[in-house]
């Protein structure tokens, strides 16, 4: 057993107090102690994108952290997009109705990525979609229908009056 640390969290709008080897990354502590599971560990190596989070509403790969780094901090994990249980985000119906995923491996990180790019980029063409979820790697779309339900969803976003 290593040495442990108190941390306190904010995961999508829920305070978390725990104790958490020093050693323990910030994707595992959202996956085994959160049960979280929508974070996706990939490469390990921050390259996939597949763990991506938002941290203090900046994407950040949680593989690359350690989880006693987040203490203080607010996260948003997949899990935490949806407006309800019973309602989508958007960008995640976008990503239904235009068939944005198929594995679905990717897809959490890609989500989190583009919910930053979106608030910062309401208008994106697609060549800036395409920018902005290049860190994020998918083995199965070919990008084509991301690219397409991310542009749907800026123009809902837009007709609501509200950002990602």
């Amino acid at each position: 057993m290593g040495e442990k640390r108190k941390i306190s969290l904010t995961v999508n709008g829920k305070r978390y107090e725990d104790e958490v080897e020093v050693r323990v990354t910030l994707a595992d502590f959202i996956r085994g102690q959160l049960g979280l599971t929508g974070t996706h560990l990939g490469c390990e190596h921050g390259v996939c994108g597949a763990c991506t989070i938002l941290f203090d509403g900046r994407s950040a790969r949680s593989c690359l952290m350690l989880a006693v780094q987040a203490d203080g901090h607010e996260l948003l994990t997949v899990e935490g997009i949806a407006p309800s249980p019973d309602e989508l985000h958007p960008l995640q119906q976008a990503f239904h109705e235009h068939h944005g995923l198929q594995c679905g491996f990717c897809t959490p990180g890609i989500l989190t990525t583009l919910i930053e790019f979106l608030r910062d980029n309401p208008d994106p063409t697609e060549q800036e979609v395409r920018i902005g979820i290049s860190g994020n790697l998918c083995r199965c779309t070919g990008y084509q229908n991301i690219v397409t339900a991310t542009l749907a969803a800026a123009k809902k976003l837009q007709e609501l009056g509200t950002r990602a």
